[in-house]
């Protein structure tokens, strides 16, 4: 239902401007409107060519030309240099712009200064949460984190919030609303005013979704920040899965060109390896690989015409798309085993679980500093840049998990790195330390603004109190990862994600009764809006709700945290669905903060 309302909006907007158009699309939205629409629904309407938003001038192209992108400042640059370039060629054109997901003033501000605010006319594309997967919904704004954690931009929680709306719209409104953090309490409130202004939903709707909990990233750092072991995730760590889409090079294929697969529950070798610990993943494919081959053999037996027929029509397509999904999967499978054996991933994740654990952290020091000395090749990115990432995420990792350095090994740590790689990297240790992430231990008595902050960050933290309370480090000699009983499995038995024990605490109790002791030492606010249920309304189709449970993470969430609570529903009867701005990981989360430098 979502990506058609996405589908007629965008329809509509197209047939606006009648005739033959161009349409020019922001790279950004590329995949994200390739899960909406494809090309031949684009030219069904009136596209002639489509051509993606960059610095040089369009060469050619219709008399009309609709631009599809983001609201940026930047961007709006780009086209005000497009539209002069044309108006110097003494070429004449209609411009539309249509801004995803809506208009901001600023856009406006930039056409007018660079004079061409009179040759466009504006549009809206309140495209929101786009339907990745049965059970995964995303904004597809990695934008967010870096705009509302780092600088305080509330611009985008309208997105947000309209997004909730809309799910309400379709699905009747949520009872019962959790949520944890300041930006989930401005969300929740400005959703609110929305719905007030727009008038009660109708009362015949049935409420689909039990509950909503809402999430701000800033309460769990430390889940993006650890290397995950589902298959899914280590595609996205070291593949990148874009909008769904996932691109393969020929490392994979075994061929010169590469391909590009789309990675949800429709490809059924995938959907069943998706959510396994890796360990667990090549022997499912060895055994799917061989009974593929049976099936193959088959068409040896066959005695007959009209059973060639059956089996051409009904089973050989399978076969081969099972075939080459398989292949894919297999090679993907041998380039990761290469790439973990090649950065010594056994003892990087020996390193994160003893720092999860808070034991053998001398061991933990001495691989850190090797990792900033050494100055290996990134084989998680799909750059060529200096080795950064890997160890800023156990340093912060380090810094989450132990309230905070201790001032000798902060200012070592900080300066062995821009020894190494540069003193430009300065400004990123501020940002860092201004996120809460790689901070120093405040020594009692200090007491000015900036420390007053960073101090707060810390003690709401105190990871060490909150794995404590919520069991997060499973206390299991012999974890089977093949066979997982907790949400643990994700990191390899040694840690719960913190936001998905938070999910599964508040579906046990009802609501946030019994954690005081625990939210308090995090960020933000809690709230819980539960609405009482009437005599009429407890019956099957309330019951059914009730077990359907909408998790919406503010600042992004990863593979690692939905493979654990698919598991969680499994094994308590939920349906969960969850919706994010953005699927994020910890390299991701790291490019999002910090600048990056060429190494000379």
């Amino acid at each position: 239902m979502l990506r058609q309302i996405a589908r007629d909006q965008l329809v509509h907007l197209l047939e606006v401007l009648s005739g033959r158009k161009d349409l020019v699309i922001d790279p950004e939205l590329m995949r994200p409107l390739d899960r909406i629409a494809g090309a031949s629904l684009l030219k069904q309407h009136g596209v002639d060519k489509i051509f993606k938003l960059e610095a040089n001038r369009l060469q050619v192209g219709c008399d009309q030309r609709i631009y599809l992108v983001r609201p940026r400042m930047t961007t709006m640059k780009l086209i005000a240099d497009h539209i002069n370039s044309d108006k110097h060629e003494s070429r004449s054109r209609k411009y539309k712009i249509i801004l995803v997901p809506r208009k901001l003033y600023v856009c406006e501000m930039i056409l007018e200064q660079e004079g061409v605010y009179g040759d466009v006319t504006f549009e809206e594309f309140h495209l929101d949460l786009i339907p990745l997967d049965r059970d995964i919904l995303s904004l597809e704004l990695p934008e967010f984190f870096p705009a509302y954690f780092m600088h305080g931009d509330q611009t985008w929680l309208h997105t947000v919030a309209t997004s909730l709306v809309t799910i309400q719209s379709l699905f009747g409104t949520i009872p019962n609303v959790h949520g944890q953090g300041r930006c989930a309490k401005m969300v929740e409130d400005m959703m609110k005013l929305i719905q007030e202004r727009q008038g009660e939903l109708k009362s015949a709707l049935n409420n689909e979704i039990g509950h909503l909990i809402l999430l701000d990233r800033d309460i769990d750092y430390v889940t993006p920040l650890c290397s995950t072991v589902t298959y899914e995730g280590l595609l996205d760590e070291i593949f990148g899965i874009k909008s769904g889409f996932c691109e393969f090079d020929k490392d994979v294929t075994g061929s010169d060109k590469s391909t590009r697969l789309l990675l949800n529950c429709e490809d059924n070798i995938f959907e069943q390896i998706r959510n396994r610990h890796f360990s667990n993943v090549f022997e499912f494919l060895s055994s799917k690989a061989k009974a593929l081959q049976v099936g193959f053999n088959k068409r040896h037996t066959l005695d007959s015409v009209g059973a060639m027929k059956s089996f051409v029509a009904n089973d050989l397509r399978g076969l081969k798309q099972q075939h080459k999904s398989l292949a894919i999967h297999i090679g993907a499978c041998e380039v990761i085993m290469k790439k973990k054996i090649a950065m010594d991933f056994e003892r990087h994740m020996k390193a994160e679980h003893n720092l999860l654990e808070g034991v053998d952290l001398k061991d933990c020091h001495g691989y850190i500093e090797e990792l900033i000395c050494r100055q290996s090749c990134d084989l998680t990115l799909r750059t060529n840049s200096f080795l950064i990432n890997i160890p800023l995420k156990l340093l912060c990792l380090m810094s989450l998990t132990q309230g905070g350095l201790p001032p000798k090994d902060h200012k070592f740590f900080k300066t062995l790195f821009l020894q190494s790689h540069g003193y430009e990297h300065t400004i990123n240790f501020s940002k860092l330390k201004k996120l809460g992430i790689f901070v120093e231990q405040q020594q009692t008595g200090e007491s000015n603004i900036i420390v007053d902050k960073v101090t707060s960050l810390q003690k709401k933290s105190f990871f060490k109190a909150v794995s404590k309370k919520l069991a997060l480090v499973p206390k299991i000699d012999d974890y089977d990862v093949k066979n997982p009983e907790d949400m643990g499995y994700v990191f390899s038995g040694a840690y719960t994600p913190i936001s998905c024990r938070l999910v599964d605490e508040l579906l046990i109790r009802g609501g946030w009764s019994g954690l005081e002791d625990i939210t308090k030492l995090f960020p933000g606010l809690t709230f819980s809006h539960m609405k009482a249920k009437s005599a009429k309304s407890k019956g099957t189709s309330d019951s059914l709700s009730n077990k359907v449970v909408l998790v919406y993470f503010l600042g992004g969430c990863t593979f690692a945290e939905i493979a654990a609570l698919r598991l969680l529903g499994n094994r308590k009867g939920y349906r969960f669905i969850v919706a994010t701005t953005a699927i994020i990981n910890g390299n991701t989360l790291i490019d999002s903060i910090i600048d990056k430098f060429d190494n000379k």
